[in-house]
């Protein structure tokens, strides 16, 4: 008889693999309108991110973002005004050179990019109307230039600098965020829990799994780049 392998039964979303609701009960991300001061309500410290988020009140709309570094309650941050952490700006009004994060994909999508602990991206270099930034991996992205971003580095750099010390700690951490943790090798399985499983051909070829594959057969290399022994 057959069954249902670990990213197929993680993939049915019941309880047993599913994040708490209370993890990621604050969506952080820039509203669509926003007046020119908002104020710094409150700081939170949220399961499901990385990073402390902030409360924000712009007029009556109240929205959170992650916090900077150094942000403290009652701190007033604006719209487009100056170059200041914190601040809310258009790549195409920020100076070259500027450390930003939480930057749009695309224009008044709310921030996509950079919002982990402690990172954050160069504003590199302007071509025309696109905004070429540095991101933490240290490869270059196009943006629009009127995609919005906030000045400053993302708050909460040390938090994973404290050794963990048993791997109780880790799993805790992981389950927060829905992950599974610890990753038990492919091969090492039953063939009947996953397609590399069983003792069988302990080398087995690389495969490739097709992009429209299901959970279940998405195994492998996954959309790879190329394949092959570097020579």
């Amino acid at each position: 008889m057959g069954k249902r392998i670990i990213q197929q039964r993680r993939g049915r979303g019941t309880t047993t693999y599913k994040v708490k609701k209370s993890a990621f009960k604050h969506k952080s991300q820039i509203p669509r309108i926003l007046g020119d001061e908002m104020n710094v309500l409150k700081l939170l410290s949220s399961g499901g991110h990385s990073t402390p988020l902030a409360k924000v009140q712009s007029g009556t709309e109240i929205f959170y973002i992650p916090a900077f570094k150094n942000m403290y309650e009652g701190e007033t941050i604006k719209l487009g005004k100056e170059i200041k952490n914190g601040n809310i700006m258009k790549l195409n009004e920020i100076p070259v050179k500027t450390k930003i994060y939480c930057i749009e994909s695309r224009p008044f999508d709310g921030g996509k990019f950079i919002k982990s602990g402690g990172s954050f991206a160069v504003l590199n270099k302007v071509v025309g109307e696109s905004i070429f930034v540095m991101m933490p991996s240290k490869k270059e992205k196009k943006f629009n230039g009127t995609c919005r971003a906030i000045i400053g580095v993302c708050a909460g750099e040390g938090k994973f600098e404290k050794p963990l010390l048993k791997a109780g700690k880790q799993f805790y951490i992981k389950k927060s965020k829905n992950k599974l943790w610890p990753r038990t090798s492919a091969i090492k399985m039953n063939a009947i829990d996953h397609p590399f499983g069983s003792g069988r051909g302990k080398n087995p070829k690389s495969k490739i799994a097709k992009r429209n594959a299901p959970p279940g057969a998405k195994v492998g290399l996954i959309r790879p780049k190329r394949t092959g022994k570097k020579r």
